[in-house]
């Protein structure tokens, strides 16, 4: 006992002065959280396992190793550094040279400020404006929608990326000559690749990214995310989405835009298991199913809309192996589950939003499922479930209250409430945003706006957003219910719902919808067959049904319903 007394002792002695010997061991025992440490340890690990797949612009098919890509990542973090940016904007489809970026701009020690380039040029440039980014990487597609940010803002420079086929030993084009003069940066300085580099956070509550809101109906907001939140929000999805293989590598297509809540996490999370990003510069839905059948694609994410024009897609057709596919954005209807499921594409339901670092619920499958009826199983298989193992449980609370008061609501599957969220995944604020923080977290939770009830068995299932629910001679309808239950017909390819004025009820739905190839329909006939053949209830049968070629939606596949209640006032839909 003497001995390991005196061992302790000297061992002690070596701590630095003012240093205890709890914190000597507490520093051994953890580490800064940061998922840009993912990268290089999958390079360490496997090498030459495959970290991308991509078409590029050239039509060339570039398949790029993990040590390839951990190069790239390493000689554009130099470059940045030598540079001095510390705010970078990218504006960029889906490439490896975004997803490269993403790592790059962390292992600098920068903050990433990713755009949806379907936005407006002037909402682009209010956010790199508001993002106080310092220079911008750029694909060159659409370099244009930054004309109007350059006449502004001339002394901001641009990082060009042409997304054509080049050796990976010798990357061209600008955003290739800035990897090179970051190499070479590296070895005049002798900083010794990775080890110079930030790929674990000096601070790991520090702001990696800023992911702007869409803003349809107001300015973008900065979502705040953290190195630790990232890292977080990145393990949840390796469990809750089924990425750790035991049987092979995770090949993830990237349908998912990488701008939109830094795609929910994912480039960090499948570089976690070593997966293969498969990146997709814009949804083909024949490449898709070319993608699926011939890569044997294992995974990828789509809001419900995706997922619904691929089912009905003429290349559609029943896999021979599983794949897993994370739905989220809006509600899913059980219908859409039950045709996804028929093609061996099976749905993991998933809930969350910005705020969250993407999802933030998981819809878990029971065994007990399996001894219902199906029509019932798909039911329970929309809903939104519960909290992420990386989070705690999500909670539904009571609306009619004073703000800032929290009360659970009854988890009897009736009383309807708003969905709220405490634990590790919730965005740090907003950026430069006091106001807007402290009303997203009013009460100490962090607020969705959507409304949802909570069922006995703790699953919640989402109805609507407060402005949806439409409430017609004092019954509330919700306008995703009625969505889910329109599309049941077999014509029906899509619906939105929202209300119009009506004098007697005060409110009535009017229901938006597309129809499937080859198929004819009118409204009318849609409301006799909501009347006098489905399920729906009188009260909710639609006044109102228009026959539309597309439905309007957001760049990760949500109903805009603010512009059918414009299409409805009678505005120009041509100018939408």
């Amino acid at each position: 006992m003497s001995g390991v007394k005196a061992r302790l002792s000297s061992l002690l002695a070596h701590i630095t002065p003012g240093q205890t010997s709890a914190s000597f061991v507490h520093n051994f025992n953890r580490h800064t959280l940061s998922p840009t440490f993912f990268l290089p340890r999958a390079a360490s690990i496997e090498p030459d396992a495959e970290a991308i797949y991509h078409v590029t612009t050239d039509n060339q098919k570039l398949r790029r190793t993990y040590q390839e890509t951990a190069a790239h990542v390493c000689g554009l973090a130099y470059y940045l550094k030598k540079k001095g940016f510390r705010r970078v904007g990218i504006l960029a489809p889906n490439t490896p040279a975004f997803l490269e970026s993403i790592f790059a701009i962390a292992a600098a020690g920068a903050v990433n400020v990713a755009v949806n380039y379907r936005l407006k040029k002037d909402d682009i440039a209010y956010i790199f404006e508001h993002g106080d980014v310092d220079m911008i990487i750029v694909d060159k597609e659409f370099e244009p929608l930054l004309d109007s940010y350059r006449a502004k803002h001339p002394t901001i420079p641009f990082l060009v990326d042409y997304d054509q086929y080049s050796e990976a030993s010798s990357p061209s084009g600008p955003f290739g000559a800035a990897i090179q003069e970051g190499w070479n940066y590296d070895k005049e300085t002798n900083q010794n690749g990775w080890e110079g580099l930030e790929s674990q956070a000096a601070d790991e509550d520090s702001i990696i990214a800023l992911a702007y809101t869409s803003g349809t109906t107001a300015r973008p907001k900065g979502v705040e995310y953290t190195h630790r939140g990232c890292y977080l929000a990145a393990l949840g999805n390796v469990v809750e989405s089924g990425l750790s293989f035991h049987n092979g590598r995770a090949k993830y297509l990237w349908t998912l835009p990488m701008f939109h809540a830094m795609g929910w996490t994912f480039p960090w999370s499948v570089t976690a298991v070593r997966g293969t990003h498969y990146c997709l510069r814009k949804i083909d839905y024949p490449e898709i199913w070319r993608l699926l059948k011939e890569e044997q694609i294992t995974h990828f994410n789509a809001a419900p809309t995706v997922n619904t024009l691929l089912c009905n897609s003429p290349e559609a057709e029943k896999l021979s192996h599983s794949v897993r596919v994370t739905v989220a954005a809006s509600p899913p209807t059980p219908h859409l589950f039950e045709q996804m499921t028929n093609l061996n594409l099976h749905p993991v339901h998933v809930y969350g939003m910005t705020e969250t670092y993407g999802p933030i619920t998981k819809g878990y499958h029971l065994p007990q499922w399996n001894q219902i009826p199906l029509k019932e199983k798909y039911q329970k298989m929309a809903r939104q479930g519960h909290g992420f193992i990386t989070s705690l449980p999500v909670r539904v609370i009571k609306t009619e209250v004073p703000e800032g008061t929290i009360i659970d609501v009854q988890k009897n599957g009736q009383e309807i409430g708003e969905i709220v969220f405490v634990g590790n995944i919730c965005a740090r604020g907003y950026y430069k945003d006091p106001v807007s923080t402290a009303k997203l977290f009013a009460g100490g939770v962090l607020h969705s706006g959507d409304l949802a009830v909570w069922h006995p068995d703790g699953a919640i299932q989402i109805l609507d957003r407060a402005k949806d629910i439409i409430i017609s001679g004092g019954e509330n309808i919700s306008s995703v219910a009625l969505e889910s239950m329109l599309v049941t017909h077999p014509d029906i390819l899509e619906a939105g719902v929202v209300s119009v004025p009506d004098s007697h009820w005060g409110e009535r739905p009017k229901a938006f919808i597309t129809v499937k190839a080859g198929k004819k329909l009118e409204g009318k006939d849609v409301i006799d067959w909501a009347r006098n053949v489905s399920d729906i209830s009188k009260f909710m049968i639609p006044r109102e049904v228009e026959v539309v070629a597309e439905l309007p939606k957001t760049s990760t596949g949500k109903i805009r319903k603010n512009v059918l209640r414009e299409w409805v006032k009678g505005s120009d839909r041509r100018n939408n």
